[in-house]
């Protein structure tokens, strides 16, 4: 026991009871380093490693710059360090001194300064576990010197992580992150500079934005074309993001495309299965109460999957009265609604369409020519384009006095001429001319003009009334002068100053609603030879009611008139070329330019070879408006005169127009009496007993109007050529003039293209040509430079034979609509899991092929027999036959 009690203080001597070092310092100083790597420390290896590689880690994530110089200049540190070493995620020196960029701004620049040692030093610039390098994590929080100095130095911006993102993806995204803008742009042009042109973030980045501001752009068009038109919002639908899609990788070639597409297969995937007593409420459901809506092709293609269903399997009475009942519930609904654009648009579009997918189907289109389905087609096309020209007219009908006529947009030193039929007491007496521009009816009201409406033609819808002219102004009207100028003098000072003055209409007001007009049908997808027709058609209207409206009122037979005028008019020719139209539409202006024309110079002309040549150079009035113009000028005071030779010369003109007109008429009386004669004896022999004259006459009637069609259809197909210039299409022409008044009841032929693929075309690049108007709306030879090149269209085949099962509903009736909706389950015929694997084997045994059985039936080019609207009594039973 003793021996125990002395032994002990032996056996605690032995352990040593020193503190270890300190390797791991949460602050690690120079001194503190200095103490453990000296020779007297006693730290072996190992340790001092241990030591500097904690250090150096530390001393990158607090950017202790004065540690890290240290450790790099210091004899026996640089013998431990190692600038591989990384944490578990594979994070390098670099890295993690990049980490702490934002923490503490007062040592960004001390922590940079340290980001450049660790390079310069040979530091590793390798990618993490992740696949991030330290340009990728420079990218979201170092300043944009350090991102420069790292692809300096070794960093590629091209380095894309595990996920397959370069440091711009990381940056920008489908955003670019707040306060990173300036290093986007750099890593861009870094990238750029290399020969990049756009990574798969910032495509996406891209369409994100175009497709923001495609948005943007549609909501604004909506709004301006709903303001001028009056469209309701529900019109364009919910859908709508394709409504400037003007990519051309969506287009297709019509040349290129399989013959299968415009041509299925004789099968039931192709039609739809109809009977003839069922066609009312399939003609209830979807023309009747269909609800049009922003480019929907839904009644074109269900209208030929039926008519590919009767014309294959069923015989021509099927067919007929399917064409028959379709054409004439279309023309019912339009005509029931002849003002509303959006009803006229979509059955506009939908006819086009249906002819388009008609024609193109080599299987029916025999047939449907002999039956003459194509023909009722078309005129129901032509009915309803006659329908939104008128709507068109009656609303520039509105604005033709005020905006055209009788807007002045010159100084006020037209204001003060004076005219020698004028009573000097009188402008005494009411003062300085007023610049403001009185209304339509008032204008009419104070000139004692009547407005008498044209008498209707057949086969169209009424013009908007044209206005004719007194031959003097009625007392009534200076009466009427003095009552308003004392009710005027009564107003008060406050009360006038507060008084709302209507705005006179001007040009800018009319083209505003033409570009509205011209847009909707853009965008809505009308085929361009229809919109360049209807506009052909517009303006053609409009110049004959501007020529007319001048030469029977006296107030416009002016010189200082006919320039205010023509500046007017150059407006709405200037619109033509700025929504890129062929010149050809300009051309329907040529008489009022050349009354215009004459109005200015005729008081000029004093010499008889002056008058010769300015004659030869009008070629689009004749010599009856001439002599008008002169008869009823209005000169103004000391303005001169022509001469009593020039006067002579032109009555002399006038009076061989006559002659000519007469003999023209009585050419015109003996064609239209042979014609009755040979319809009368419907003979060839008879035929041959006509006198010869009359008969060479109609033939040369009709080899000119023949000749007429055919240089009409090629103009409309050259416009479909790529590389013609649309310059070259010229409208066609109207019967020549023989009075002193133009036909604006007239209508232009209207003329498809004779490749009927091209139906399906629709205008081209419409958002994009609508920013360019926009942009170079001021510039006149801008609008020059559009009505030139190649007509720009776009032909999406595919697109329009696209038809959902929602289509189902339409030809099962209104009443099953809601079926559509949602599925319906009937609770009897739900079974167990072994009824139902039952069926499901007995459905995949072969069956008997289901066919389509076509009937022959031999055509003839006479028409049917039935009236139109007669049921049908071709039975009640579709002829589809099962065959096992």
């Amino acid at each position: 026991m003793l021996r125990e009690s002395v032994a002990s203080p032996t056996s605690i001597n032995s352990f040593d009871l020193d503190p270890e070092p300190d390797l791991h310092p949460l602050y690690p100083s120079t001194a503190h380093i200095a103490v453990h790597l000296s020779s007297h420390s006693g730290l072996n290896p190992d340790q001092k490693a241990e030591l500097v590689r904690h250090c150096l880690s530390r001393a990158c994530v607090f950017a202790e710059l004065s540690v890290l110089q240290y450790l790099f200049t210091d004899p026996q540190a640089q013998s431990y360090l190692d600038l591989s070493i990384c944490d578990d995620d594979g994070i390098g020196l670099v890295s993690l001194t990049i980490h702490g960029f934002g923490s503490d701004s007062e040592r960004d620049v001390e922590r940079e300064e340290c980001v450049r040692l660790l390079i310069q030093q040979g530091a590793d610039l390798g990618p993490d576990k992740a696949g991030w390098t330290p340009l990728h994590h420079a990218a979201l929080l170092s300043p944009p010197t350090l991102i420069s100095f790292l692809m300096t130095h070794g960093c590629s911006p091209f380095d894309v992580t595990r996920r397959n993102l370069t440091p711009l993806d990381i940056v920008t995204a489908h955003t670019t992150m707040p306060g990173r803008a300036d290093v986007a742009l750099l890593l861009e042009a870094a990238m750029r500079g290399e020969g990049w042109t756009g990574g798969r973030m910032e495509q996406k980045r891209r369409q994100f934005d175009e497709q923001m501001k495609r948005k943007g752009k549609q909501q604004i068009v909506r709004e301006d074309i709903g303001k001028a038109l009056g469209i309701p919002p529900r019109w364009w639908g919910n859908d709508s993001d394709n409504l400037f899609s003007d990519s051309d990788s969506e287009d297709d070639d019509p040349e290129d495309e399989d013959t299968a597409l415009y041509t299925p297969p004789p099968d039931y995937t192709s039609m739809l299965v109809f009977s003839p007593i069922d066609l009312p409420s399939i003609f209830e459901s979807l023309i009747t109460n269909y609800p049009p809506s922003f480019c929907d092709a839904q009644p074109a293609n269900v209208l030929y999957m039926l008519a590919r269903f009767a014309c294959l399997t069923c015989d021509h009475n099927w067919l007929e009265d399917l064409m028959l009942g379709a054409t004439e519930t279309i023309e019912d609904c339009f005509f029931s609604h002849p003002e509303d654009i959006t009803c006229l648009v979509f059955w506009l579009y939908n006819t086009t369409v249906w002819l388009h997918l008609m024609q193109c189907d080599s299987s029916i289109s025999e047939a449907c020519e002999m039956l003459g389905s194509f023909d009722l087609i078309e005129e129901t096309i032509n009915s309803v384009f006659v329908f939104i020209i008128r709507l068109a007219e009656r609303k520039i009908d509105e604005l033709l006095d005020s905006a055209l006529l009788d807007y002045q947009s010159l100084g006020p030193e037209f204001d003060s001429i004076q005219f020698e039929s004028e009573w000097t007491f009188l402008r005494s007496l009411t003062g300085k001319k007023k610049t403001a521009t009185m209304t339509p009816n008032s204008t009419v009201r104070a000139s004692g003009l009547v407005a008498h409406p044209p008498p209707p033609s057949p086969g169209r819808p009424p013009s908007p009334a044209s206005i004719s002219s007194s031959s003097s102004m009625s007392f009534s009207s200076f009466k009427q002068s003095f009552s308003r100028n004392r009710a005027s003098s009564s107003v008060t000072p406050l009360q006038s100053m507060f008084s709302d003055a209507p705005s006179t209409p001007s040009p800018s007001e009319l083209t505003t609603y033409l570009t509205a007009f011209h847009t909707l049908l853009t965008l809505s997808e009308i085929n361009p030879a229809l919109i360049t027709q209807l506009w052909s058609q517009v303006m053609y209207w409009t110049s004959c009611e501007l020529f007319n409206r001048i030469i029977t009122r006296k107030k416009y037979l002016c010189r200082s008139r006919a320039v205010q005028i023509g500046m007017n008019l150059g407006a709405l020719e200037e619109w033509v070329g700025q929504m890129g139209l062929p010149r050809g539409v300009q051309s329907h202006f040529a008489p009022v330019r050349d009354l215009l024309n004459w109005l200015q110079c005729l008081s000029s002309i004093t010499e008889f070879p002056d008058l010769v040549a300015t004659i030869q150079t009008m070629k689009s009035i004749n010599p009856l408006q001439m002599r008008r113009a002169v008869r009823d000028y209005k000169y103004e005071v000391n303005e001169g005169r022509m001469t009593e030779e020039c006067i002579q010369y032109l009555t002399q003109l006038q009076k061989d127009w006559e002659r000519h007109r007469v003999k023209l008429g009585v050419e015109a009386m003996r064609k239209e009496m042979g014609d009755r004669e040979r319809d009368r004896e419907g003979s060839v022999s008879s035929f041959a007993t006509d006198s010869h004259d009359n008969s060479g006459q109609a033939s040369n009637m009709s080899v000119s109007s023949s000749s007429e069609l055919a240089a009409a259809q090629e103009s409309i197909d050259l416009l479909f050529e790529r590389g013609t210039d649309k310059s070259s299409w010229e409208p066609a022409q109207p019967p020549k003039v023989l009075g002193e008044l133009l036909d604006s009841r007239y209508m232009l032929p209207l003329v498809f293209p004779s490749n009927p693929r091209m139906l399906g075309a629709s205008p081209g690049n419409s958002m994009r040509d609508d920013d360019d108007r926009r942009s170079n709306a001021s510039d006149s030879r801008s609008a020059s430079r559009s009505s030139v090149g190649a007509m720009s269209w776009r032909a999406k085949n595919r697109k329009l034979r696209s038809l959902g099962s929602s289509a189902l509903k339409w030809v099962d009736g209104a009443a099953s609509a809601s079926r559509w909706g949602r599925p319906v389950v009937d609770e009897d015929e739900a079974g167990d899991q072994a009824g139902e694997e039952k069926e499901a084997r007995n459905l995949e045994e072969p069956v008997g092929e289901l066919r389509v059985d076509t009937n022959l039936t031999p055509l003839t080019r006479k028409r049917s027999t039935k009236g139109k609207g007669r049921p049908s009594h071709a039975g009640e039973t579709t002829p589809v036959d099962q065959r096992t």
